[in-house]
């Protein structure tokens, strides 16, 4: 009989409080509610646990390291528990010809079934032979892996859009992994690296509901994608107000006033970091007191400095950017005062006039 992730977590001492508490919270963060929770804990009580297949093409590794750093208590052990993880040449003992093997395996005994998790992405130039494994081009091993495969997560920034990798002039033409499969369902979570509770919570998903989570237009799950770092970050009544840091230490970023004119690019970022965060829900680069790079967009790295300010950024009612602001907040002002001045005067004068009429008569 198969194991289930609760046969699993109650074998490591697991109790059924921390249990149905990971539900709950995993329910939260999907954007679920809390009625949500119990078809989750039914899910991973009763379903066997998802056969991954994880490769890496051209990439630093970084998803796997946010990925085993999960802050919540149980995620952490969701390699071990959650999936059963046939196939990782990062993190497996086997190594050689043992670990290739285990890929033809997979293929035949969960054939249409398996998940195929991809870090990284396959260079196409000179045949693949930018990336080679177990003796064969990287590209290769992706399409003969992806073609019984279930669906596709594409883990990262270089496998959703390219990355560094695929920074100009791209000598070896990294390509991102939606490119070169384009006959399965692939979920981008993109990211340099990727929130961890974002991808543990997109495989519990698939786990609990046995489909693709909603996606955006540009295939990123709509839960963690769907709203700039900008719309929930704390700093944003500064940039509203027109409050900014022009230096990284002036007064205002010592007071921590908003970081667009140091270049954040919070206002053109969808990501879930100003909500989620990391380390715990700790903090994310805006608190830390950096800018947001923008690194879960696509093309993030041919778009000039980090540093550079985004430009033309709408804000609401008086403000037009963030170098009109204040100008353009005191021209408001003054406008009122005149207008109420003249308005004012106008109503004297036109009591003066009715006074004299009046002693006309």
């Amino acid at each position: 009989m198969t194991n289930t992730f609760y046969d699993l977590l109650r074998r490591q001492g697991i109790t059924r409080r921390s249990f149905l508490k990971f539900c709950s919270l995993t329910a939260t963060s999907l954007g679920l509610g809390a009625a949500a929770a119990p078809r989750i804990a039914h899910a991973l009580e009763s379903k066997p646990r998802t056969p991954v297949v994880w490769l890496h093409g051209l990439e630093c590794t970084c998803c796997t390291e946010s990925f085993i750093r999960s802050a919540h208590p149980l995620t952490k052990d969701v390699v071990l528990s959650m999936l059963s993880l046939d196939y990782d040449d990062t993190i497996m003992a086997a190594a050689g010809h043992q670990a290739e093997a285990v890929l033809e395996e997979v293929k035949a005994k969960y054939k249409g079934r398996y998940i195929l998790a991809v870090e990284g992405n396959p260079p196409l130039n000179e045949d693949g032979m930018y990336c080679f494994q177990g003796g064969r081009p990287f590209v290769e091993k992706l399409k003969d892996m992806a073609a019984d495969c279930q669906a596709i997560i594409a883990w990262g920034s270089c496998a959703s859009w390219g990355c560094v990798q695929a920074a100009k002039p791209n000598p070896t033409r990294a390509t991102p992994v939606h490119k070169v499969i384009t006959d399965k369902p692939v979920i981008k979570v993109p990211g340099c690296p990727p929130i961890p509770e974002v991808m543990t919570a997109v495989v519990t998903y698939l786990l609990t509901f046995e489909r693709l989570p909603t996606l955006d237009r540009m295939g990123r799950p709509a839960m963690f994608y769907g709203q700039r770092i900008h719309d929930k970050c704390y700093r944003r009544p500064h940039f509203d107000a027109g409050q900014f840091a022009e230096s990284w230490d002036d007064e205002g970023a010592r007071k921590g006033y908003c970081l667009y004119k140091m270049g954040c690019k919070g206002p053109t970022t969808y990501n879930a970091c100003s909500t989620v965060r990391w380390n715990e829900g700790t903090s994310f680069p805006i608190q830390s007191g950096h800018g947001c790079i923008g690194c879960s967009e696509e093309g993030f790295w041919d778009k000039g400095s980090f540093y550079d300010r985004v430009t033309d950024i709408k804000q609401f009612g008086i403000e037009s950017n963030a170098d009109k602001v204040g100008a353009t907040a005191a021209g408001v002002v003054g406008a009122a005062v005149a207008a109420h001045a003249a308005v004012t005067a106008l109503a004297r004068a036109r009591n003066k006039t009715g006074i004299a009429v009046k002693q006309g008569e």
